[in-house]
């Protein structure tokens, strides 16, 4: 059975012409309360194709359909006040287009998204979508080491504890390894450049996740090729610094490993340890707060997912409505009334 009904519009004196209210739709909606909750539902769950499949229509209209009812219910969402806050970019299409993302690590979830990934798009965020109260309240936050990030945080939030994120240090040592790595692969001949093989991705290895045969090979390179098992060393050695409970401690170890670094004759290190000091009142916070961006890295992993699972969105705004649909600091389907929400 069937139920068809044409709203009633009225040429009001003072609104002009306007559609009666109807209980079961939104103002000017060409569907129902009930089928916005089915598609608000189905496509957090797969992608846009599979549920226009589902709900016998075509991909387009679903589309449109979806776009309509995630803006007209953010319309006039605020950002509520945010205590952690991390910020990173994503690419969203070919041809290196990036976005700005902004978290609430408390709640682990995405509160913002823009295009651009520079100073540009990092002001916007803090001058447009947050008030000055607001950002008064942020009392950590954690990003890369992007200029353009630290530099915005630190200029709006100047009261907030600035942590570089654990992730991308630990990733630009790794780097520095493997240049010492490929700087002695590209010099070994013969015998030398084989013991040197397959070399890479054991050198990354955390010690707790190495075998007892893993690291009987990389100490074999203290006779093989002293430069990258030093390099492996100071590597294996900084890890003791995200153990440490008391700053002093921690500090005291900082800056004598830098020393060590500097002294080791591994241009690659020296540059690493360089990078640690002149960051090093942002890494050090670290040892009290522990806070990282890990919340935000694997909410970037679920918005990968949500990228790959629909090989990729022609423009940001679809994918920014994929994206507060999935991981957004507001539950679209919650947002309709419990009447309509049966599946």
């Amino acid at each position: 059975m069937h139920f068809f009904y044409a709203p009633k519009e009225v040429l009001c004196p003072s609104h002009g012409r306007i559609q009666e209210q109807i209980p079961w739709a939104a103002p000017y909606s060409r569907i129902t309360y009930r089928l916005e909750y089915l598609i608000l539902s189905l496509c957090q769950l797969m992608t846009q194709k599979a549920a226009a499949r589902l709900l016998h229509m075509p991909k387009s209209t679903l589309s449109d359909l979806l776009h309509r009812s995630i803006s007209r219910i953010r319309e006039g969402h605020r950002i509520v006040d945010i205590d952690k806050l991390g910020i990173d970019e994503i690419s969203y299409s070919k041809g290196h287009k990036y976005a700005t993302i902004v978290y609430d690590l408390d709640t682990q979830c995405v509160v913002w998204v823009a295009p651009g990934k520079g100073r540009e798009a990092a002001d916007t965020f803090f001058n447009t979508a947050i008030t000055e109260a607001q950002r008064k309240k942020i009392r950590f936050a954690s990003c890369d080491m992007s200029k353009a990030y630290i530099g915005a945080i630190e200029h709006w939030c100047p009261q907030a504890i600035l942590v570089i994120d654990r992730f991308h240090i630990v990733k630009a040592l790794n780097k520095a390894v493997d240049e010492v790595r490929k700087e002695q692969w590209r010099e070994a001949q013969g015998t030398d450049k084989k013991a040197l093989k397959g070399l890479r991705w054991l050198l990354f290895f955390h010690s707790k996740n190495r075998s007892k045969g893993d690291t009987r090979r990389l100490n074999e390179l203290k006779k093989l090729n002293r430069r990258i098992w030093r390099a492996w060393i100071l590597k294996d050695e900084f890890e003791a610094f995200w153990e440490y409970i008391y700053v002093g401690s921690a500090e005291t170890f900082f800056y004598g490993w830098i020393t060590i670094a500097l002294r080791s004759r591994l241009e690659p290190m020296k540059e690493f340890a360089r990078m640690l000091k002149r960051h090093a009142h942002r890494i050090l916070p670290f040892v009290q707060t522990k806070l990282t961006n890990a919340i935000s890295e694997g909410i970037n992993r679920v918005i990968k997912i949500v990228k790959n699972r629909a090989s990729g969105y022609a423009n940001l705004t679809s994918f920014t409505d994929m994206i507060f649909l999935t991981v957004g600091d507001l539950d679209l389907p919650a947002q309709i009334s419990s009447d309509f929400r049966t599946l």
